[in-house]
């Protein structure tokens, strides 16, 4: 059961002795992206079932093998076999250590690997810091561009994520006794449900961090923006489907543990200020990707929004809607940022002018990207994007959770805006130069085009991953 771990540790271990041994870029890129693809394959290799592994008592264990956890470290693996791809173009023109990234991307994913398994909270915080950590340093790594504002916005913001999380944490623990899941959310002391809500409430805010959710998403467009658009694509996918899995298993230990309206009643918050802020806001960038960023903070609330339902029940429908959310929009996202590096390949996103006539110039590559900005928009004929907002708004009706169904509503309409503006520009005017294509980026976009072809054809496929 511990192979995944091994092969995700192990390939960044690989890269380093390659990039000693051959320094062209090919080597430790091709030893990254094997390994990438041996991880995602490796969860469905092993015993199937569900297997433990360091377990106090029968149902006390710090990490279990189970499908929740197979899927999640398939998809961090293959996220980052995708944003090693995305890098490629930049790799080979030197503008990037291929040993560096190969390394820190390999490490990020070793933590998400483990984070689909963890079911205390020490292993849970660990692995979500492990996958975060290599991300700074994946920010600032440009030769061409100085990241640095943007890495160092991440860091200190992280920072005080962090040392939320671990007080919340801590104070889950003093008054229950124990740091796995779902026992940290029951009260032992005598009168410690007021320590067992802010430790929640705490824990909740700080994993906030990790999806981009307000408050603690300032970070966002400034690293987003100063970062090169690959890691911009994994932070947008990888880093978030750390943090909303963190979140949803904590969620399910709340309600387990009788505190599932603290829960509810701190996500319903985090879900609405992330929607109308990162809508709201939005709608007044002129930068491709820091538009893109504050996107992804509308869709944390989004992603968050189901969950707020816990404030009038504890139905498992609402960790199904959220999860199949952020399936959606994993390939949604992965397809708009795949898009933006196909069309702009060594650059930066650019401003929105920048794409003025492309879809005229590249096609092919311009209808996919437009293919993804209808998705995320939730407009057909990209179904995936509509079923994606209908699942969240059902779950929320079955609940008679009416408000944040409203909201949800109110804010997909007000959020067309946002994506028609990139759209327009794609198909106004016209361009005499094609932009150059690069086989890496292609490949991701393809992917991320059928993936959310066959979401769009067969949208329940999503509906029966959460156990």
């Amino acid at each position: 059961m511990i192979w995944p771990m091994i092969i995700a540790a192990g390939t960044a271990v690989a890269v380093l002795l390659v990039d000693l041994v051959f320094p062209r870029w090919y080597a430790p890129f091709g030893v990254a992206l094997a390994g990438a693809a041996a991880t995602a394959v490796s969860p469905y290799l092993v015993q199937k079932g569900q297997l433990a592994l360091l377990c106090a008592e029968a149902d006390r264990c710090s990490y279990v093998l189970d499908d929740t956890a197979r899927l999640v470290a398939a998809l961090i693996a293959a996220l980052t076999a995708f944003a090693l791809l995305l890098y490629a173009p930049t790799l080979r023109a030197r503008d990037a250590p291929a040993g560096e990234v190969g390394f820190l991307l390999a490490s990020a994913m070793t933590g998400g690997v483990v984070l689909g398994g963890a079911r205390d909270l020490i292993t849970l915080i660990v692995a979500l810091e492990t996958l975060t950590l290599p991300l700074y340093a994946l920010v600032a790594l440009h030769r061409r561009r100085d990241g640095a504002v943007g890495a160092v916005t991440f860091f200190t913001t992280s920072i005080v994520a962090t040392a939320v999380s671990l007080l919340g944490a801590a104070l889950l623990q003093l008054q229950s006794g124990s740091v796995h899941l779902p026992y940290a959310m029951r009260e032992d002391l005598a009168g410690g449900r007021p320590l067992a809500i802010a430790g929640l409430i705490l824990l909740l805010t700080g994993f906030g961090f990790k999806v981009a959710a307000v408050p603690l998403h300032a970070w966002a467009p400034t690293t987003y923006d100063g970062a090169p658009v690959p890691v911009a694509a994994y932070l947008s996918t990888a880093s978030k489907l750390g943090g909303v899995i963190a979140i949803l298993f904590v969620a399910r230990a709340a309600v387990e543990g009788d505190l599932r309206v603290t829960a509810g009643g701190t996500l319903a918050v985090l879900a609405t200020l992330s929607l109308v802020i990162g809508t709201l806001v939005a709608l007044r960038q002129q930068r491709t990707v820091r538009l893109l960023a504050w996107s992804s903070v509308a869709q944390a609330g989004f992603i968050l929004a189901p969950l707020g339902g816990l404030l009038l029940s504890s139905s498992a429908s609402l960790f199904a809607a959220s999860l199949a959310y952020t399936l959606f929009f994993l390939a949604l996202e992965l397809g708009a940022f795949s898009g933006v590096v196909a069309l702009r390949p060594t650059e930066d996103g650019g401003v929105l002018d920048d794409l003025r006539g492309v879809g005229r110039a590249a096609p092919w590559r311009a209808a996919m990207l437009s293919f993804a900005l209808i998705g995320l928009a939730g407009l057909p004929p990209v179904l995936s994007g509509l079923f994606a907002k209908i699942t969240v708004i059902q779950a929320l009706l079955d609940v008679d959770s009416l408000w944040l169904a409203l909201v949800v509503a109110l804010i997909s309409v007000v959020g067309l805006a946002v994506y028609w503006r990139p759209l327009a520009a794609l198909y106004r005017g016209s361009v005499d130069d094609r932009p150059p294509v690069s086989v890496g980026p292609f490949l991701p976009l393809v992917a991320a085009t059928i993936v959310t072809a066959v979401l769009s054809v067969v949208p329940q496929l999503t509906m029966s991953l959460w156990e």
